[in-house]
């Protein structure tokens, strides 16, 4: 088999100039989609038989909390990457993308804390699923303070790549945590075995909600990814013939 392919993927060169063909395809979708998911969920979807009007923060709540679980679980998968085969860009990855997740985390317990008020008659409970993402949050900023304050960068990466897979043990326990549980919070939304329980006017704003965020969070991490690579590989000679061009094009 011809692993000449995920040896690219470790390329900071090769990275930052397909990144660079992908990313206004990426910010065209997201935009396109998370503006006709808002719209049609927010004004169009019909409001819900026994939550009214308040179940439409479903249209942010659920995309940032599906959102800031896969993220983590990129961090593991990055983290695992960078410790097997010690690609220096899956550390560029795991650092870029734990702040999206910390603010996704944040996004959807805040959201939740608005959901929560009108239905549970209280912005916080020691729920089960609440916890645990809590506890997610915390394991965001462990990442991006362990990757602040260890100055070398070989033991910064090799740090928050441990943390990151002990981590993600929390990722189950907060999928689960409504079964396992007697928990307040409802049940999964989407669930790949069953129908949708909501009628397909008020699912489909919430899929292309879903697809809109995930579509974002590509665009800001090559974003980020592409101005660390800069930075880390400032002295190569690809970087400086990056910056020529790219002066060449604004003059």
């Amino acid at each position: 088999m011809n692993w000449t392919w995920f040896h690219k993927l470790g390329s900071p060169k090769w990275f930052y100039q397909t990144s660079g063909r992908w990313l206004p395809w990426l910010a065209l979708a997201a935009a396109l989609l998370i503006g006709v998911g808002l719209v049609w969920g927010l004004v169009f979807a019909p409001a819900d038989y026994q939550q009214g009007n308040s179940f439409r923060i479903i249209y942010i709540h659920v995309p940032a909390a599906m959102l800031a679980q896969s993220c983590y679980i990129m961090l593991a998968v990055a983290g695992v990457v960078g410790l097997v085969w010690k690609m220096k860009l899956a550390d560029v990855a795991l650092q870029c993308a734990a702040p999206i997740g910390a603010w996704m985390t944040v996004i959807a317990l805040v959201t939740g804390a608005i959901w929560g008020k009108p239905t549970w008659g209280a912005w916080w409970v020691w729920d089960a699923r609440l916890t645990s993402m809590l506890i997610l949050l915390f394991l965001y900023f462990g990442v991006i303070a362990l990757g602040q304050a260890i100055s070398n960068r070989d033991s910064s990466a090799k740090a928050c790549a441990v943390l990151a897979i002990v981590g993600v043990i929390n990722i189950p326990i907060i999928k689960y945590s409504v079964d396992w549980w007697n928990s307040l919070h409802q049940g999964a939304t989407f669930k790949l075995t069953e129908k949708p329980a909501m009628p397909a006017e008020m699912w489909l704003p919430l899929l292309i909600m879903l697809l809109g965020f995930y579509c974002f969070f590509g665009c800001v991490l090559l974003l980020r990814m592409r101005l660390e690579v800069l930075k880390r590989e400032a002295r190569s000679s690809w970087v400086k013939a990056e910056i020529k061009a790219a002066a060449g094009q604004l003059s």
